[in-house]
């Protein structure tokens, strides 16, 4: 966990709701009802511009799976897409980034599995009233060495959510859940002058947790091909915990 989830908001629309600029300059292809490991995802950040000033929060596209700065390519190993709360100041790829990069990644809300006797059930986890989760996660920059000689370095600039013990109903379906945060909180976690916010990462916020309710969906979203907003609608399952098949209908 998490390892999919779904935005179908705009930047434009994100910005409003996080009280931010739009900084994609166009280049989302949302809306995403199925974003899988290394999909280019918005998100919110708050940095000190160079010029001096106040610090300004801004919507902009990142690559879903960090990647540390030391790496030697980001193809290698599997993609980095989470960050566990309890260590995330202690590992070496993530130490720094939860330090001095932070940022929020919005969601309508993410999938998880749960095993049955027949096969893994999804379910997907939202607000009660479908208003935008802000997942707490941190981003890192990598320098692509140049092509030829005279180019500069290009960035890569990749993100990991960080998750925390489950709570709420989400955990009957797995013990692990993104650490969602609460508007009061987004300030103190995007604030580019803290360089340390152990009291955002100890738990989850327990009135905003008791406000998400899950529900079970279909198979087809196990297929990173599928995009639709139904893979997002409640179906009905059998008693065995797995949806009707043609086979079940009357």
């Amino acid at each position: 966990m998490c390892g999919r989830y779904a935005i179908t908001k705009d930047p434009a629309r994100l910005a409003a709701e996080f009280d931010a600029v739009d900084g994609t300059d166009g280049a989302y292809e949302g809306p995403d009802h199925n974003v899988t490991p290394t999909r280019m995802v918005p998100i919110i950040v708050e940095r000190m511009p160079a010029d001096g000033g106040a610090a300004r929060r801004t919507v902009r596209l990142v690559r879903w799976g960090l990647v540390p700065p030391w790496a030697k390519d980001p193809a290698d190993g599997p993609p980095m897409i989470n960050a566990r709360a309890e260590t995330i100041t202690e590992k070496p790829a993530y130490r720094d980034a939860a330090s001095r990069r932070r940022c929020l990644v919005p969601a309508d809300g993410w999938y998880e599995w749960k095993p049955t006797a027949e096969r893994k059930q999804p379910y997907f986890a939202a607000h009660e009233d479908e208003r935008t989760l802000a997942m707490a996660a941190v981003f890192s920059v990598w320098w692509r060495p140049p092509s030829e000689p005279g180019a500069e370095p290009t960035p890569l600039v990749t993100a990991a959510v960080v998750t925390t013990d489950a709570l709420g109903e989400t955990a009957d379906i797995h013990h692990r859940m993104p650490l969602v945060l609460p508007r009061h909180a987004w300030s103190d976690w995007l604030d580019p002058a803290r360089s340390a916010v152990p009291e955002l990462l100890a738990a989850p916020d327990e009135d905003l947790v008791a406000r998400i309710r899950v529900r079970p969906v279909s198979p087809a979203v196990n297929n990173m091909r599928n995009n639709g907003p139904e893979l997002m609608e409640r179906i009905e399952l059998l008693d065995s915990g797995a949806p009707p098949t043609l086979f079940d209908a009357p």
